[in-house]
């Protein structure tokens, strides 16, 4: 038998590099959807982004989609993506981010998970999408009416119990309840929805090293929404 195999170290080194080699492998693939001189979709500053997103939405919440071939446009995918923007947003069946922002295949790289709050998995996947994708915007999207930021409400006012793996999850929402009862809304619920996304921009801009350098460089902005279940408009924060 090999000694190196009994090695855990030598284990270790050899799968960090496998890892970091097929990281870099799927980030920096070839081109080869693009013409010699014509730059990805996401070479764009991240005001430019937001616009896009906007303008989407718009669009979207006045039932004007664009049409889109996603057909041909998924053959152009398989060698490299370039999203224009990365969202962390709440898994709720009724809040799409590709359909809210008329966007197609390929324009947005989505993380999702119920309450819309980043964690150190969550975190790793946005600084992927900065590092290696080239995203020029970060964006937390929470939505009206959510189920976990209520649920979080109703345990901390009522002390109310959870089963399983749901009382880790509210956790994680729980300081967003707390600094929105600060301020005595008239609607909490609607009033943690904001905090929370504001507390998780906050938590991708302190991100260290790869967002908040990206940040101080300019090459990434960070920016909150609350998409409304009724409209279908997205009101930025």
């Amino acid at each position: 038998m090999c000694k190196n195999c009994d090695d855990p170290s030598l284990s270790r080194r050899h799968l960090m590099l496998g890892v970091g080699a097929a990281f870099a492998a799927a980030a920096w693939s070839p081109r080869s959807t693009l013409a010699a001189d014509e730059p990805p979709q996401n070479a764009i500053n991240p005001d430019a982004a937001l616009e896009r997103l906007m303008q989407g939405n718009k669009r979207y919440a006045a039932n004007e989609q664009q049409q889109r071939d996603c057909q041909g446009r998924r053959a152009g995918l398989v060698s490299a993506q370039y999203p224009i923007a990365a969202i962390l947003s709440c898994s709720d069946s009724r809040v799409a981010p590709e359909l809210a922002f008329d966007q197609g295949p390929g324009d947005l790289f989505v993380v999702r998970v119920a309450g819309n709050f980043v964690d150190d998995s969550g975190l790793a996947s946005l600084e992927y999408a900065v590092k290696f994708l080239g995203v020029p915007l970060l964006m937390v999207l929470g939505h009206s009416n959510c189920g976990a930021v209520a649920a979080a409400v109703k345990v901390v006012k009522e002390r109310a119990e959870l089963p399983g793996h749901l009382p880790q999850l509210i956790k994680s929402i729980e300081p967003a309840v707390v600094a929105a009862h600060g301020r005595h809304p008239s609607d909490l619920v609607a009033a943690a929805i904001e905090e929370n996304v504001k507390l998780n921009v906050k938590r991708m801009r302190d991100d260290e090293p790869i967002l908040s350098q990206a940040l101080a460089a300019k090459k990434i902005a960070t920016v909150g929404g609350v998409y409304d279940l009724a409209t279908g408009k997205v009101n930025l924060i």
